[in-house]
């Protein structure tokens, strides 16, 4: 832990998978607070609302499916571990194919399904004859049923692709079918919850049920009518020339306006009625390579986190290098990484090509900063045995890569919340 700034942060535990496929639980100090031997793509402590009133439940995955092609492919079963590390449940050995292949998202959901984000291995219609990842999303019921399925594949001619988009698709697909990270990279997928939209008005398309998606490597994120399956709004994947790629020399205080090019974009959700922002949409933006075509970015390579009103499609809120005072490329993570709304309305930021944990201010003033110091060759399963490389890198190198982080709040957990006050700490290195 770099940086604390006790008078402004928000203190919670916050919750991560290191590159080493341990998932822990640490305080702001820097703390191990708590630790389980399962990575989680990505880990999440329960809501004890959603779980019975239990507290200290973890979703992780639990066991490799022995595909030798590795990747989102190689999960094999998923489950829900309690604070002690006993198997609460576990689904993969019932799926389609004999294992879970859920990658990149999950959720626990208020009715106690789970809406899983998996990968199904298939022929896809329009894209040429070749079996590939499509990705898609079951609803599975606690006794392992599937009960609700949706696939990108079935989908793809409702998302706006272009002509050249369309040859793009393709392209890729009869380039590398057994791309293990699919065609799209659906990288999350988030029902909406409870929103102001939907109490205005009960016919909106922000029904608690829909469910928001991103297509990283499509550069679209997009609402899913749960009842149809249809999107029903949408961002991306294409915007005006005037939207410009230049957006990282734009500075916070020019909001709102509208919504410009993301690109490989990640987590975005639908900020909770109860929290500042709520019912906005937030996302990081990594402003990674991506599109069908490519979209151009800007010369100064530099990720941000953006908050979307979703009825203008406008900026109302930002966060970039920039507004802590540092060049545009201070803060990049080209894949992975997230951000969460606090309850004080600061938002804790996931760097996570960096292994980077922080937490800012509405203003941008950064009030506490965390490097992950647990090194690995990837981000789930059993790296060092396995050998997986990092997407588009083509020898093994160790990372300190972060998929996501929660804030945990303490009553969420069997702990006692800590007693000593939080220190005032500065560690950062300004040479």
């Amino acid at each position: 832990m770099t940086y604390l700034d006790p008078e402004l942060v928000y203190n919670s535990y916050v919750l991560f998978t290191g590159a080493d496929s341990v998932t822990r639980v640490i305080d702001l100090t820097g703390d191990v607070v708590h630790e389980w031997p399962y990575a989680g793509v990505p880990p999440r402590i329960l809501d004890p609302k959603l779980n019975g009133g239990r507290i200290g439940d973890v979703g992780v995955q639990l066991s490799d499916s022995g595909d030798e092609r590795g990747g989102i492919y190689a999960n094999g079963t998923i489950g829900q571990l309690d604070w002690a590390g006993e198997r609460r449940w576990e689904w993969g050995t019932e799926a389609p194919g004999g294992a879970a292949r859920q990658n990149h998202d999950w959720e626990l959901l208020p009715n106690g399904n789970r809406l899983v984000l998996v990968t199904v291995p298939r022929i896809v219609p329009g894209l040429g004859d070749h079996v590939v990842g499509d990705q898609g999303l079951h609803e599975v019921a606690p006794d392992g049923t599937i009960v609700w399925s949706w696939l990108a594949g079935d989908h793809l001619h409702e998302f706006g692709f272009s002509e050249a988009g369309w040859a793009a698709l393709r392209e890729t697909v009869a380039r590398d079918p057994e791309d293990p990270w699919g065609y799209l990279e659906m990288n999350s997928a988030k029902t909406l919850g409870p929103n102001r939209w939907h109490d205005a008005d009960p016919n909106s398309t922000f029904a608690p049920d829909n469910i928001i998606i991103s297509f990283r490597k499509a550069n679209i994120i997009a609402v899913i009518d749960k009842a149809t399956g249809s999107p029903v709004w949408q961002c991306g994947p294409y915007y005006s020339a005037l939207a410009g790629a230049q957006h990282q020399r734009i500075s916070a205080h020019k909001v709102p306006r509208p919504l410009d090019q993301t690109s490989g974009q990640h987590n975005p959700h639908m900020i909770a009625p109860e929290l500042p922002g709520g019912g906005n949409v937030l996302v990081f933006d990594n402003q990674g390579g991506a599109g069908y075509p490519p979209a151009a970015l800007g010369i100064y390579a530099g990720s941000r986190v953006l908050e979307i009103d979703p009825i203008s499609k406008e900026i109302v809120w930002q966060y970039t290098a920039e507004d802590s005072n540092l060049p545009p490329w201070a803060f990049f993570s080209s894949f992975v990484s997230n951000a969460q709304r606090l309850p004080n309305g600061n938002t804790l930021i996931t760097e996570g090509m960096q292994g980077r944990l922080f937490q800012v201010t509405p203003q941008g003033d950064v009030v506490w900063e965390y490097h992950s110091p647990y090194l690995g060759y990837g981000v789930a399963g059993e790296p060092e045995v396995k050998q997986v490389r990092v997407p588009g890198v083509d020898r093994l190198t160790k990372t300190p890569l972060v998929y996501r982080s929660q804030a945990v709040p303490f009553e969420w957990t069997p702990l006692d919340p800590p007693s000593k006050p939080l220190p005032i700490v500065d560690r950062r290195d300004r040479s």
